[in-house]
């Protein structure tokens, strides 16, 4: 007969172990990985080299690499601040949407001065991005409505606004295309020259030392942690839970909605329809596998930006779908999410 056993949460696993974990995930999830591309028809001997030669260690492939990371360096840090606060934010497309249909508005109007168009665009993506958050925010704080459902709804109707400007009043006239007309160059992140990498970076890095100093070294950072980890003994110690939690809710709206704008105003030059598509799976992926540290989020954005990189070459060559690249993610998250479960229970025997 089998003796009773019970799973006990371990109050600090320790960092050898939650490494060990963490690595074999990562391990188990690109070794899966790996045998589904190879039995999707990609050589065994091509997957270092699409992966990691040409993403990391050619000129061009790195900076693709790179450019393709900025965004998602920022709807990683949405994610990951709301997560903090355990705010679930599931509605990232959708403020992505409005801060670059905030920035759209500025740069086909031509408003403020040419010096100014761009700061303009970036401010005002990022209140419209903190701006389509604060409804779910406000039902969460007021009536504890799920956020998870009111995001994700706002999301969907964040992207009929988007049609409805583009097969309307926004369609370029030159093509009849439902997109925008170009952007003009005021309206853009200066190019650097090497490959499509614009001076969007600066202000990813900036963002990413704010962040990572406002929540490992300030009042804030404390309160959200106290927050995140028991949001009523928090509030008992006499902590300011709801202006933290909305602070950093807030915050993650206008992360979504520079992200926008970094899109449109740095590579894309134009709004289309498929700006935003694919970033909320990629946010989640980004902010998880970065344990919600802005430093890691970076990291692991550069990974996924890499995977992003490969894949486009993966499509183009082998004939690889979206949905492979997509289920590719979704197993390195998975395989992760399994291994740290060792990590955070252990199997205890009464005596």
């Amino acid at each position: 007969m089998f003796d009773a056993a019970f799973l006990v949460r371990r109050q600090a696993p320790g960092l050898l172990l939650s490494g060990a974990c963490y690595a074999g995930g990562l391990f188990v999830g690109l070794a899966v990985s790996a045998f589904l591309l190879v039995q999707a028809g990609v050589p065994a001997d091509a997957l270092v080299d699409e992966f990691l030669v040409a993403t990391f260690l050619t000129s061009d492939g790195l900076s693709q690499t790179l450019t393709a990371a900025l965004p998602l360096v920022l709807v990683g840090l949405a994610s990951a601040v709301a997560m903090r606060v355990r705010f679930w934010n599931i509605g990232i497309e959708g403020q992505l949407w409005l801060g670059a249909v905030a920035a759209t508005g500025v740069a086909l109007g031509g408003i403020g001065p040419e010096p100014l168009r761009l700061p303009l665009m970036l401010v005002l993506g990022a209140v419209f991005g903190a701006a389509w958050i604060a409804l779910p925010l406000w039902l969460k704080l007021k009536w504890g409505v799920n956020e998870v459902i009111s995001t994700l709804l706002l999301g969907s109707i964040a992207f009929l606004v988007v049609q409805h400007l583009l097969f309307g009043v926004w369609r370029d006239p030159a093509t009849n295309f439902p997109v925008t007309a170009a952007f003009p160059e005021a309206s853009r992140f200066t190019a650097t020259g090497w490959g499509q990498l614009h001076y969007g970076f600066l202000l990813v890095g900036a963002v990413t030392a704010a962040l990572w100093y406002l929540l490992d070294y300030t009042r804030l950072g404390f309160y959200a942690d106290a927050v995140g980890h028991n949001i009523k003994t928090a509030r008992a110690a006499g902590l300011p839970v709801g202006a933290t939690i909305a602070g950093l809710v807030l915050l993650s709206g206008a992360l979504s909605g520079l992200a926008g704008v970094t899109i449109i105003a740095g590579t894309e030059h134009r709004l289309s329809q498929v700006v935003g598509n694919g970033y909320l799976f990629s946010a989640i992926v980004v902010a998880y596998l970065a344990r919600a540290k802005p430093v890691w989020v970076l990291v692991v954005a550069l990974a996924l930006g890499a995977v992003f990189t490969a894949g486009n070459v993966l499509k183009v060559f082998y004939s690889i779908s979206e949905g492979m690249i997509v289920l590719v993610q979704g197993t390195v998250l998975i395989s992760i999410l399994m291994a740290q479960f060792f990590s955070t229970y252990a199997l205890s025997r009464p005596s």
